[in-house]
């Protein structure tokens, strides 16, 4: 009996080498920033971050590296959202008085957002204490203080050049007062202190440094 030729196996499909990702690395770096800027450094596990992320733990090393690196992208995460938030306030031409308190209002913005409650700033609450124990954390923070300070300058130079300052104002002390201002609202908001009383605190610190409304 003659055999009937066996069809040709069909031509199997090429397997897939490793597996798709199932997140999106800049979503999971912001639900880590949410996280850090809510718990901290020490406090927040690589479990936490896992369902934060809802990456398992070898996923977050490939994607981030350990713990450390993920929290340094964070802080830089936030360094530059809220560098972008403010930067066309400090770049357009306005009077003082109008900049400082769209500038303050911003950071209200930031530092009473959440989720679960206000969380202040990444720099001061969190990322000030990590930087006692690590240079790398320390150089970012300090470089962030500088940025804001010089920002500040800048603006407090310009109302000089313009008389909306007296010729004794000092744009260098005047800016290190702004930038004091800055991280006194944001620890009080981390705290729950309400908008309003924010506000206050704010309005009475522009009427210092450039003098009350006529």
């Amino acid at each position: 009996m003659v055999q009937k030729a066996k069809p040709p196996a069909a031509a199997s499909e090429p397997k897939r080498r490793g597996r798709p990702r199932a997140y999106e690395p800049d979503a999971a770096l912001g639900k880590a920033l949410d996280l850090f800027r809510t718990q901290g450094f020490a406090a927040t596990s690589l479990d936490d971050l896992s369902e934060a992320t809802g990456m398992n733990r070898p996923s977050l090393y490939g994607a981030f590296g350990d713990k450390r690196e993920l929290y340094i992208k964070s802080y830089q995460r936030y360094r530059e959202e809220a560098r972008a938030s403010m930067v066309e306030i400090f770049r357009q031409e306005m009077p003082v008085r109008l900049r400082l308190e769209r500038i303050f209002a911003s950071a209200l913005n930031i530092y009473l957002s959440g989720e679960t409650g206000p969380r202040g700033c990444f720099t001061v609450v969190t990322a000030a204490s990590e930087a006692v124990g690590d240079p790398d954390i320390r150089a970012m923070v300090l470089d962030g203080l500088n940025e804001l300070d010089k920002a500040f300058a800048s603006c407090f130079r310009r109302a000089k050049e313009k008389g909306e300052l007296p010729e004794s104002a000092n744009p260098v002390v005047l800016a290190q007062i702004a930038s004091a201002t800055v991280h006194s609202i944001a620890i009080r908001s981390r705290a729950r202190v309400s908008r309003k009383e924010l506000e206050a605190i704010v309005n009475g610190a522009i009427d210092v440094m450039i003098g009350a409304k006529s």
